[in-house]
């Protein structure tokens, strides 16, 4: 019997688990305790994972243990749930794929996304999608920048189908391991599918329209790159809703308000109303966007929802 197997989760589809050892790729189950670990958690196991498997009776695997993780990206499981879904795990930067049109993509869902990788150290490079769309909006352009790359956000312009900014998006996943995130119909697999000629995305996408609509069941696919390093291609997501952060830690992971904290007269100010808030000083001065600013008193404001 074979114990003990060190593996790298690339595929989860909630029973099943896709785990590569030595090149070979094995299909595991998992014992039923390790659903209990992570109690709040829809998913014990998930793409990311380095984990410890053994050949079962049947013939089949299992995974018996979980090695430590060094991050993840985690996001509440539906509305007003106090479960948490783990999208995935030990990564080294994350890529957000925003498109102004066609869809236009909420700009609090950006800023929950960017909140969540500051709290868990992902650095996050955001991806101007289907920018020859939206070059045909300067203003719309011209804003966007004006929100994050003052918030000290890098922005790459892409146009999966044009071939723009592909080069440099394959400049970026060489040699890590990177999510890619977005909400549908942004150009996700597309792009995947022009920095990695070749690269058969289909089940993802089998897999994702067969538990439409499902948080609990809406995984993510690791494929290893050519040139070295992993792409994780999550399913579209509606919401990003925030988890196990606490009100006073907010302003932390908005990298242009932690600027100002320093300055502001109390020092647990909530940068809502006190007199002498720096915060709030800098939104007025037009040193802080006032839509990131508007983002984080919703955040506050749904946050205390969840708690009660």
């Amino acid at each position: 019997m074979a114990e003990n197997i060190l593996g790298l989760v690339l595929k989860s589809t909630g029973s099943w688990y896709e785990v590569l050892a030595d090149g070979v790729r094995y299909q595991c189950r998992i014992r039923g305790k390790l659903r209990l670990k992570g109690v709040r958690s829809t998913n014990p196991v998930v793409v990311g994972d380095w984990v410890r498997f053994e050949s079962d009776e049947q013939g089949g695997y299992v995974i018996s243990a979980i090695e430590p993780r060094r991050n993840y990206i985690i996001r509440r499981a539906s509305n007003l749930s106090k479960e948490s879904h783990i999208i995935a795990s030990n990564i080294d930067q994350a890529l957000l794929v925003v498109t102004l049109f066609s869809p236009e993509t909420a700009m609090e869902f950006v800023d929950r996304f960017l909140v969540t990788c500051e709290a868990y150290k992902v650095p996050v490079t955001i991806l101007l999608a289907k920018i020859d769309l939206a070059r045909q909006h300067p203003e719309a352009v011209e804003e966007f920048y004006s929100i994050y790359e003052k918030a000290g956000y890098r922005i790459i312009e892409i146009s999966a189908t044009e071939g723009e900014g592909v080069d440099e998006v394959r400049e970026l996943l060489h040699g890590k391991t990177t999510l890619l995130s977005g909400n549908s119909g942004v150009g996700k697999s597309t792009l995947v599918a022009a920095v990695e000629p070749g690269l058969d995305i289909k089940t993802g996408e089998i897999s994702q329209s067969h538990h439409k609509g499902k948080h609990t069941t809406t995984f993510s696919t690791m494929y290893p790159l050519a040139e070295g390093g992993y792409i994780i291609d999550t399913p579209g997501i509606k919401g990003f809703g925030l988890i196990d952060i606490d009100d006073a830690e907010l302003a932390h992971y908005f990298p242009e308000m932690m600027r100002y904290l320093p300055d502001c007269r109390f020092y647990n100010c909530s940068h809502t109303h006190e007199p002498g808030c720096a915060v709030v000083e800098a939104v007025k001065q037009g040193e802080i966007a006032y839509p990131r600013y508007e983002s984080y008193l919703k955040i506050m404001d749904e946050d205390d929802k969840y708690r009660k």
